[in-house]
This record gives C-alpha cells, structure tokens and sequence, in this order.
C-alpha cells in the first residue's frame, strides 16, 4: 500500500500520525479509502463536486497529480503520497 504523508493541520482526524498506509489504484481510490478509516478527511481534501480543493496540493513521488493525470493518476504501492496544504502569505 502506498504510504500517505499527512500535514500537521490534518493530523487531528488520523489520531497524529504523519504517515498512513492505505490501499488504491489512483488518488481518488486513495481519498475514498482514507476517508474510510479516517472519517472527515475526504472532506477537507475535496470540494462538493468531489475535486481536490484547489488549495490544497497532493503529490505522487513529488509530482503534483494537477500535472499528471489529477485524482485519476495511478499509484503503486511503493509511491509516497504528499498532501500539502498551500500557503498563502501577504
């Protein structure tokens, strides 16, 4: 299963763990499924159309998916997964 880096503002809903485990094929399996073992999170992670909300940024060894093929980018289990909220400053 791919490991999940998760970010500090959502460790909250994973019980403070950094890093999970989780199974599926694409990101949007990914999504589904860690909102299955850690409810909530599909929702700080998507928009009501189901997109990856746009400040929020996800990352399959380090390519943003938004250049690859989006939530339907495919993974394998040896790929690190990175959501990164965005930041914004003035």
């Amino acid at each position: 299963m791919p490991d999940v880096l998760i970010p500090t503002p959502l460790r909250k809903l994973t019980g403070d763990l950094d890093t999970v485990s989780v199974a599926g094929a694409t990101i949007n399996e990914l999504i589904v499924n860690l909102d299955k073992a850690y409810p909530g999170l599909q929702n700080r992670l998507c928009d009501e159309a189901g997109n990856v909300r746009r400040f929020v940024l996800i990352y399959v060894n380090g390519e943003d998916i938004r250049d690859l093929q989006d939530k339907d980018t495919p993974v394998k289990d040896n790929d690190e997964i990175s959501i990164v909220p965005a930041l914004a400053g003035g």
